[in-house]
């Protein structure tokens, strides 16, 4: 298996590439409008054919280059069920594997972000959690239907309970770091340590975040595979 971490700096995002070595076949996960020739320059770099495009959630930090990618590609681009976007060629639900030669992808269901967020399982060794869990934080829940409650479930009750030595790759990181492990967030990570259901709900709630810059722009955007209405 081929995997890279790409990172786009405005917004802070990874995207990830990971490939089939044998059939030079790829998927990205998250992918960035912007980082659109980036990715399409390494995939060519790498003789890779870019077959699947598959989205944690609806972002609402940036427009997403799937639109963009299936256009030049060809690609399929796959969305959480449930996710309001009626240009989607495939839907994921919870425990649905995706195979791409001898990788498995499996999705699991981690609401709470956004009503219709998926983590990625890859080949039980490493969960792309999107914005569900950070290194050392978690995605907000004060829009998008996010809910603090459900999230911490999401997060204590499912991706908790996965091998404590599967790699954490998170949707974003805002102080440079890359990777973690499920012990270590279990152990270390302070928006849950310490914390029970309710000490959470009421820490979320009060965060009093300003909006992402781009939100009002790129969640409509992302709701058409990433289409910006002219």
């Amino acid at each position: 298996m081929l995997f890279r971490q790409l990172f786009d700096g405005e917004s802070s995002t990874y995207t990830y590439l990971i490939a089939d070595r044998t059939l030079k076949e790829a998927l990205l996960v998250d992918p960035v409008l912007e980082q659109v020739p980036r990715d399409r320059q390494l995939l060519q770099e790498l003789g890779l054919t870019l077959k699947y495009c598959l989205e944690t959630h609806i972002h609402a930090d940036h427009i997403t280059g799937t639109g963009k990618l299936r256009e030049l590609t060809g690609c399929l681009g796959i969305v959480p069920e449930n996710a309001k976007i009626a240009c989607a060629d495939r839907f994921l639900r919870d425990g649905e594997t995706l195979k791409l030669g001898n990788i498995v992808i499996e999705a699991i269901a981690t609401p709470g972000h956004t009503d219709s967020h998926l983590a990625y399982l890859v080949n039980q060794t490493a969960v792309l959690t999107g914005d569900a869990l950070f290194i050392r934080g978690c995605g907000r829940t004060d829009f998008q239907s996010g809910d603090a409650g459900t999230l911490y479930d999401s997060v204590t009750q499912g991706l908790f309970t996965l091998p404590e030595e599967t790699f954490v790759y998170p949707g974003h990181d805002y102080r440079g770091q890359t990777v973690s492990t499920i012990g270590e967030e279990k152990q270390w990570n302070p928006r849950f340590l310490g914390r029970d259901r309710s000490q959470f709900i009421t820490f979320m709630n009060n965060l009093n975040l300003p909006n992402p810059k781009k939100m009002m722009e790129a969640v409509p955007a992302n709701q058409s595979c990433g289409k910006i209405a002219m």
